[in-house]
């Protein structure tokens, strides 16, 4: 599948709210800013927010002060 279609694969499972599908794929690739953004919107939709920030600065994206995961996922998605 490569990077991209694993990425692209994480991003319909978090549009679909399966956060622990997209959980799998996105730990593939931890040194990659989009994989790690990715790793973040996983968190918060877990709910582990210190998780989510950390993995928003491997990103080195802001954390967003007024957070929307579907924002957040659609921005990913548009970045691919």
């Amino acid at each position: 599948m490569g990077a991209p279609g694993i990425l692209r694969s994480a991003v319909g499972h978090l549009e679909r709210g399966d956060w622990q599908a997209a959980h799998a794929l996105v730990q593939q690739d931890e040194d990659a800013p989009l994989y790690c953004w990715a790793h973040g919107i996983v968190h918060v939709m877990e709910g582990d927010l210190a998780n989510a920030r950390y993995w928003y600065g491997e990103a080195k994206r802001a954390f967003p002060k007024d957070y929307s995961v579907a924002a957040e996922i659609a921005a990913l998605k548009a970045a691919l």
